[in-house]
């Protein structure tokens, strides 16, 4: 067993680099795309077929987000097989939803210095490229 101990003094706290995260498909061609014109170096990835959302992590996406409605996908394949497309949801719908299936989640979800970018639009893309500082 081997224990590692990481130390940051206090003075030093300005200088830790924050770890931004996103939440992705890796058998999804847009979302690869997207991430190969992003620096990913400064993520931590999560590819959410093989990574379930914890209802954790949801929240916080929630949070910053504002809804789960914003984070639910209605392009989804199973939203009209489901049925989904003929109900009216609620908030609550959509978290069980998200939970209970991950093509529910839109994606890519990207979170960098506590601000969220849903989807993969074009003006969500250049809005990720802008928070990062990439040109184009």
């Amino acid at each position: 067993m081997v224990a590692i101990f990481v130390c940051f003094h206090p003075s030093n706290t300005n200088h830790v680099p924050k770890m931004n995260k996103i939440y992705y498909l890796s058998t999804c061609s847009t979302c690869k795309r997207i991430m190969s014109e992003l620096p990913m170096e400064s993520f931590e990835k999560q590819d959410i077929k093989k990574e379930t959302i914890t209802e954790t992590q949801l929240e916080e996406m929630k949070n910053l987000a504002g809804s789960y409605e914003s984070l639910f996908s209605r392009v989804a394949m199973k939203y009209r097989s489901m049925g989904l497309n003929e109900m009216t949801l609620a908030e609550d719908d959509y978290k069980k939803y998200i939970l209970q299936e991950y093509t529910f989640l839109k994606r890519p979800v990207f979170i960098i210095d506590d601000q969220i970018y849903i989807g993969n639009s074009k003006k969500n893309v250049t809005a990720v490229k802008t928070a990062l500082g990439v040109e184009g």
